[in-house]
């Protein structure tokens, strides 16, 4: 036992580094909250295809002048990436989904309201826990994780009123599962204090949406991200200090005594 070792492996954690790094979960649970919540205002009629289209395609040309301001370029010129293609590319989704967007309308007809829902459900919660946040795990899937978001998005938006309300919401879908979290990483990477002002403001808007739902729900809501970005990361550290693994070049048995007469 001279060699023992205890905790070789073991990270030392600091609490404003795991509060910093939980922003990503705070991130994708508003994420969710927030597209929730537009389907929710679409449905009962608060708010129409036309502007939220608006405000979308606005919110996306202001994230991809900022998505090229952070680095100044830089990874636009490594990735060879033209804006003429990303134009083209963002023209061919919308035509494509614009055209099939009575499909997405008539496609889950036949299937009762209520299985949509949990389907939906299940669907998002599926993309949180296979969600990229950073950590290398084999449960990390970023492909599954927006697929699920998607096919949630289609669910829920074929119980919108018209064709135009589906296309508009799966657009939608697509800019806040599949654009926005790599402007989070953007800024995450180069401009720590920015990604933490947005992280704190989106989950501030989030909230606020909610409390004009449910103002239980937000209080919920709101209970859930202090856990996730104070508590938890709490609890890690208090909990690595308890760590007790042990290490060492340990013998192997070695068994002396003749056992033939046992197999007799």
């Amino acid at each position: 036992l001279e060699e023992l070792r205890k905790n070789v492996h073991a990270r030392q954690y600091r609490y404003r580094a795991v509060v910093f790094q939980s922003g990503a979960v705070v991130q994708q649970l508003c994420s969710v909250c927030v597209f929730v919540l537009t389907w929710w205002y679409m449905a009962a009629g608060a708010l129409s295809p036309q502007g939220l289209f608006g405000a979308a395609l606005l919110s996306s040309l202001l994230g991809y002048v900022l998505f090229d301001a952070v680095d100044g370029g830089a990874g636009r010129g490594q990735s060879g990436r033209t804006r003429w293609a990303d134009l083209q590319s963002t023209l061919v989704f919308a035509a494509f989904t614009y055209g099939f967007s009575p499909v997405l309308k008539t496609l889950t007809e036949s299937i009762s309201t209520d299985t949509i829902y949990a389907m939906s459900a299940l669907m998002l919660l599926g993309h949180l826990i296979f969600f990229d946040y950073g950590a290398n795990a084999a449960v990390v899937s970023s492909t599954l994780s927006l697929n699920m978001a998607i096919f949630a998005s289609v669910c829920l938006a074929s119980r919108l009123p018209r064709s135009l309300h589906a296309f508009v919401m799966v657009t939608f879908a697509m800019q806040i599962f599949a654009l926005w979290p790599v402007l989070q990483k953007k800024l995450k990477a180069r401009t720590p204090r920015c990604y933490v002002g947005v992280t704190v403001l989106f989950a501030l808007a989030a909230l606020a949406g909610l409390a004009t739902v449910s103002s239980v729900g937000a209080v919920l809501f709101a209970s859930l991200l202090l856990a996730v970005s104070c508590l938890c990361p709490y609890c890690l550290i208090r909990l690595q200090l308890l760590k007790d693994n042990i290490h060492g070049p340990w013998d192997e048995a070695v068994i002396k005594e003749d056992l033939s007469r046992f197999l007799m």
